[in-house]
């Protein structure tokens, strides 16, 4: 964070909030500069793209086989598995944990095994990666209190499943659990939201900064909603997404009723690199 922007945070709005946006804010530099954070991704090769098991630049061969993946090895590769050198062949599921605890690395890199929709794919992370070099931070609007709005989530009877582009160009399912409403600039709006696992709410949304000041969309995580369904939406935390850091992310791009007719010039707004 800037010393203008962090002095603003202080001196404008004191007290224990913009303390813990500062925080916040200083964790998701840590994050994303970390050396397996997602500046360091430099390929998601699709197994079905590659018939002969060839993936560029990605040592062994590598084939999809029903639920899982089969990786076979020669020296020359100098890959390991789970740390140790490894030659022949292992069938491997896909990677859940950190990217630094995947199963097959070479040399600092990790080669992370992910499924989306039944086809396969080998993720690259090198902590060498250029993207990671020429990174010298986020554009960020400094913490204010007219972003934090009480909103009111709505579940949805069941679980929904609307198809929308990716930014890799392919189209794929976002499921969604309900929409969270709030009042801004003098209207309600809403957001259609998924429920991730812990009870936290995550959105994809755009507004009328999005490509003309901001990144051309941005992801928003409001916490779990409280029992009677009250939950703060506080734009001060709006993300770039991982493809704005690389782009061999596959993020999903807003559902249909998620791009705000207005404004929203806060949170993190874009890449500073260079």
């Amino acid at each position: 964070m800037s010393t203008d922007a962090r002095q603003a945070a202080e001196d404008g709005h004191g007290g224990p909030e913009p303390r813990d946006w500062r925080r916040w804010h200083e964790h998701r530099i840590d994050t994303i500069t970390a050396p397996y954070g997602p500046l360091s991704l430099t390929g998601t090769h699709w197994l079905a793209d590659h018939p002969d098991g060839r993936v560029p630049a990605v040592p062994g061969r590598w084939s999809a086989d029903g639920d899982e993946v089969v990786l076979r090895a020669a020296d020359p590769d100098g890959l390991t598995l789970d740390g140790k050198p490894f030659t022949g062949t292992v069938r491997l599921t896909a990677d859940h944990g950190p990217i630094p605890g995947s199963r097959i690395a070479h040399g600092q890199r990790r080669l992370v095994v992910m499924r989306r929709e039944g086809l396969w794919s080998v993720r690259d992370f090198d902590p060498d990666a250029p993207a990671r070099r020429a990174f010298t931070g986020i554009e960020t609007t400094p913490y204010d209190p007219r972003w934090v709005r009480p909103g009111h989530f709505r579940p949805y009877p069941e679980h929904r499943s609307v198809r929308v582009a990716n930014a890799d160009g392919r189209e794929r399912g976002l499921g969604l659990g309900g929409e969270i409403a709030f009042d801004l600039d003098g209207a309600e709006r809403t957001l259609r939201v998924a429920v991730e696992q812990d009870g936290s709410l995550w959105a994809v949304f755009a507004d009328a900064t999005s490509g003309a000041g901001s990144y051309r969309f941005r992801f928003l995580r409001p916490p779990a909603p409280a029992a009677d369904n009250t939950v703060t939406v506080d734009f001060n935390r709006a993300l770039l997404p991982p493809c704005a850091f690389a782009d061999h992310f596959i993020c999903p791009l807003p559902p249909p009723g998620n791009t705000l007719p207005i404004g929203v010039p806060a949170g993190e707004r874009a890449l500073r690199t260079g």
